[in-house]
């Protein structure tokens, strides 16, 4: 059975500051504190090393819709099976929201245990909290 999550947090940073971090795939490991490694294998493409509670896994994902300040999509094409957009939304000139969203199919008895439990849920919504800390501290600098 699939699972999904959705989640979303507002940024004291404008959107081009958000989009810039988050479109760089190969800073996701500064602020999803699951990913241990993002390799760029082309220009959409890209290999993943993620730690999950009770897995260390790999897969390969593309990008299958980059439009830029607005959103990024992916879904993985070897290993770990699920799909995902990020979306940018202007607040304000200073602020931003930006969501979350993934479908996911869970793999064994600790995957259906963490989508039963909503623990993936709470791993996302740590992860964007440690994105909104990089963003406006990346804004404040600017």
């Amino acid at each position: 059975m699939a699972s999904s999550l959705l989640e979303a947090v507002d940024i004291k940073a404008p959107v081009a500051v958000s989009w810039a971090l988050w479109q760089d795939v190969e800073r996701w490991p500064a602020f999803l504190s699951h990913v241990k490694h993002v390799d760029r294998i082309d220009a959409s493409t890209f290999a993943w090393q993620v730690a999950l509670p009770g897995a260390n896994k790999g897969f390969v994902a593309e990008l299958v819709e980059v439009i830029p300040q607005e959103r990024i999509a992916w879904r993985t094409i070897e290993g770990v099976h699920h799909a995902g957009v990020v979306t940018f939304h202007r607040l304000s000139d200073t602020e931003s929201r930006v969501t979350l969203q993934i479908e996911y199919e869970p793999e064994g008895f600790i995957e259906h245990l963490g989508a039963l439990t909503n623990l993936d849920s709470t791993l996302a919504n740590y992860d964007l909290g440690e994105f909104q800390r990089v963003a406006e501290a990346e804004a404040s600098h600017q």
